[in-house]
Order: C-alpha cells, then structure tokens, then sequence
C-alpha cells in the first residue's frame, strides 16, 4: 500500500502552503467556471438521521436509491420525502442492482463509514461521507489512498470546514497575525449521550423493521438491545468513537488545516473510568506535532494540541473578561501563538483576537482561500456536488475532501486509541507513515475495567471492580486496522 507523501498531503490541502500566493479574485467569489447542468443521480445510506438533513441539501439533484437497516427509522422522515426512491437494506445489494448512481451520501454509524464508501468509489461513484470519516486509522488511509487512484470527488461531512470562520483563522495564522502557534487547546460539550456504561446482561427482541445483523455490519457480533440503536450507538466502542470521534472532525479541523498538520509524534490520555465495551464520560488526549516547512509570514515549529471533552475544561485565559464566553456552547478552540492569541467556537466560528478588544483596530489580511456560500445551511453539501459535475482533470477539490479528511481523521482515531491504550500510563509515539506505535512492545499489557458495581451490605460500601488482563500490542494493531466479522469485506 503506498502512503500519502508528505508533500502530496501539504498539496492537497487547498491553500495550506500557498500562504504567499493571492487567489484571483474570481476564485475567491466562485468557481471561475460553470459547471454542468445535468443532475447527478444520488443514492442515500443511512437516511434515518444525519442523513435525512444531509440529502435534503442534496434536492437540487436526483435522489434515486435509499438505504437503511432500520425502515422504521428511515420511514418517519425520508422514505416519505422521497417516495420514488427504490428502497434497501443492505448497500450491497443496493449497489449490485442500482446501476445508475452517480454519487452517494454515507451517514451510517461509524463502524460502517468505510466499506459503502470503498465500494461505491471502486465503481468509480462520487462520496459524501460523514463524520468521523472512519472508525479507524487504517480505514482513513485506504479511503484517501482510494479516492486518488478512482479520481472521484469526495467530501466529509464536516460542514465547518467549507464556512468562513476557518477560512479567516487560516489566513490571519498564514500572515502572522499572532506570531509561531506552540500550542492549541481545544474542548466540547459532549459526550450528551450515555457512555461508561456496561454491557447489557439481557438481549431484547429485535424491532420488526430493523435488520440487527446488517446494523452490526463488519463488527464482533453482540444481541440487539435499545441502548445500542439508534443514535446511542455512539458511546460504544464497536460502533462509535465517543466524543472524540464525534466533534473531532469539526473542532480540530481549523488546527489541523491553519497549523499545516500531518502525523503527530506522541499522543497521551487520560479520562474517567471506561471499559472494553463503552467509552468514559470525560477525556483529555494530548497531541505533539513535529516542526513543518515555514510559511513565507511564519513559521511552523513544534506545536502541543489538547483535547477537553465531557466537562474537562483547558485553562481560562487571562484576556477574557468575567462577561466573555470562552468558545461557545459547543465548545471551542484557542491558538496561544508568539504575538497573541486567536479563540472560535464550535465549527471555527466566530473566530477573534484574544483579547476581543484588539478586533477594533484589527488589519485583517487580504482573502486567500476560496469562499463557500451558505456553508452550514447546504453550501457543504453543494460544492461537493459541484465537483462531482466537473471533469477530474480541472476539478477544483471539495473542500473537506478525502486527501485532506483522511488525515485529519487519522489525528482523531488516533486519540481514540490513546484514552483506550491509557493503561500503559506513558506517551505513545507514534510511527506515521507505518501506522503503529514505537513503544508497545509484545510483552506489554492492558488492564481495562469489565465490572464495576457499588452496594451497601449491613451499612458497609462495598466496591465490586474487576479488571482484564489484555495484550496491548496485539490490541493496539486490531484498532488501527479492525479484523472485520467473517462475511464482511476486509480491506
């Protein structure tokens, strides 16, 4: 398997090292060209959701074919919008008898990002797919990897990342506004569903128009239970990746792109307690990222990325007022830079100088990026849809598409990885191009909490935990390239 050079990757994230070079005009207001007019025709898997807002985007253009595991789900909102569409189950059969696709929309949960995706783009189909883009590191290299042999036009549904805010963080960063970044802090409000819960010890039955088997896909089979579908699945680990997973891709994407990162060199975490089956309720995951090439206004040194979620908060910085909102309801992120200091809310929003006060006499730099209207309303979606229209030879990329999505969603995983490996209790370093940790060796173990109850017996607590023994190297590999259920494709 190749690996994205780090000179490709640095390409192919639009504007990264172009700090220097003035988009013309044209550009910077649309496409500079018209693209075709014909409709594409769009098929829809996972359409009980995030994929019904999705595909509503999306009504400029034929939505032909609906998938989705759980016709209950899919029929309160999409199988009635878009009656005409042929309905499925499965994606596999979808794609086997549906030979007029043009492109697909993918918002299943996370453990079944990668095999539509990789199916659809190996029949040379153009992909939507939410975030994160993939359950696990290797996933997120081989859809990259994939989506550059096949030439289809990909974007991940991380909507920020085509809206202005993260467009203004790049260019105040790339013309030095603030100086070197050698740290960033970032957090969310989430988990906002149950996580660090155990196993449920008794099955249910399985709703009459939800196929459990397709709804586990490529994952260790487990008996249905409500706590699983829909949308809860997300605090467990064989179908999530907890609120990392979730508001990574949205909260670290203007570090990841302003920063011009690529593989980090260590990670570390530490949480609240969790166990093999669910995600903990809090984390906190540090990222340290080499030196990059220098931008011609700024430099690039080694930078330090905090991870907050679940409550866990980064310090306050000392040039907000009492009145002042760090980030926003969402969460947030803050560059701490040489000269000064940049603060956003979710999705890059609303960026400003810290403190407020200086945006009063703030000489903003000249637009170098490309702009998206109505980004977080439909224009995400519409300008992946416009690339699809274009010739692979003139394309101009969506924004968030898989060559720069893939890595960024390496970043993501990754952290995943460490708040599952934190038993170790070292920083992991970590071998980028190879996909693998330096410093887990064979003989190393994990000890991972599996029961852990509390009662009060004759006025006595009584503290009942039980722990397992697990080898970590071998457990390390499985999460970074998952061994898929039999039946399943591996990649």
């Amino acid at each position: 398997m190749t690996n994205l050079s780090r000179r490709k990757f640095l390409m192919t994230t639009s504007a990264g090292i172009a700090g220097a070079t003035i988009v013309p005009s044209n550009v910077i207001a649309g496409l500079g060209h018209k693209a075709p007019s014909d409709k594409l025709n769009i098929a829809g898997i996972g359409v009980g959701g995030k994929g019904f807002t999705n595909l509503k985007f999306m009504e400029t253009e034929n939505i032909v074919a609906l998938c989705d595991v759980d016709w209950e789900y899919a029929g309160r909102n999409a199988f009635p919008r878009w009656h005409r569409a042929t309905q499925y189950k499965d994606f596999r059969v979808m794609f086997e008898q549906e030979k007029d696709i043009d492109a697909v929309m993918i918002a299943t949960p996370d453990h079944t990002h990668a095999l539509p995706a990789l199916m659809a783009m190996r029949e040379g189909k153009h992909v939507f797919l939410q975030k994160p883009l993939t359950h696990s590191v290797y996933e997120s290299r081989i859809l990259a990897e994939t989506a550059e042999r096949y030439g289809v036009a990909t974007q991940m549904g991380n909507q920020g990342n085509s809206a202005e805010g993260i467009r203004q963080i790049c260019e105040w960063i790339w013309a030095g506004s603030i100086g070197e970044i050698t740290h960033v802090d970032t957090w969310t409000n989430r988990p906002i569903w149950p996580q660090g819960l155990s196993r449920p010890e008794k099955s249910k039955r399985v709703p009459k128009d939800l196929d459990w088997d397709l709804f586990i896909g490529p994952a260790p089979f487990r008996d249905y239970n409500p706590i699983y579908h829909p949308w809860n699945w997300r605090g467990w680990w064989d179908f999530g990746t907890g609120a990392l997973g979730d508001m990574g891709c949205h909260i670290l994407d203007p570090v990841f792109k302003a920063l011009n990162l690529q593989y980090p060199t260590s990670v570390e975490a530490s949480s609240t307690a969790f166990n093999n089956d669910s995600a903990p309720n809090a984390e906190f995951v540090r990222y340290e990222f080499p030196r990059r090439d220098n931008l011609p206004k700024v430099g690039m040194p080694e930078v330090s990325v905090h991870w907050y979620d679940g409550g866990f908060m980064p310090p306050r910085p000392d040039e907000l007022k009492d009145d002042e909102q760090m980030g926003d309801d969402g969460g947030g992120c803050i560059f701490y830079g040489t000269r000064g200091k940049i603060m956003c809310g979710t999705y890059a929003a609303n960026p400003t100088l810290l403190p407020t006060s200086e945006m009063a006499h703030f000489d903003q730099p000249k637009m170098s990026i490309r702009r998206i209207a109505d980004a977080m309303e439909g224009g995400h979606e519409q300008d992946w849809i416009r690339a699809c229209k274009e010739d692979k030879s003139h394309r101009v990329e969506a924004s968030s598409n898989f060559s720069y999505a893939g890595p960024l969603n390496e970043m993501v995983v990754m952290g995943v990885l460490a708040v599952r490996l934190q038993s170790l209790q070292r920083k992991l370093e970590w071998d980028g191009p190879n996909m693998r940790f330096k410093n887990i060796s064979s003989s190393d173990k994990l000890r991972i909490l599996t029961r852990d109850n509390f009662e009060v017996v004759n006025g006595d607590p009584r503290f009942n935990k039980d722990y397992a023994t697990l080898p970590a190297l071998e457990m390390a590999e499985e999460w970074i390239r998952h061994n898929y259920r039999k039946g399943w494709e591996q990649i």
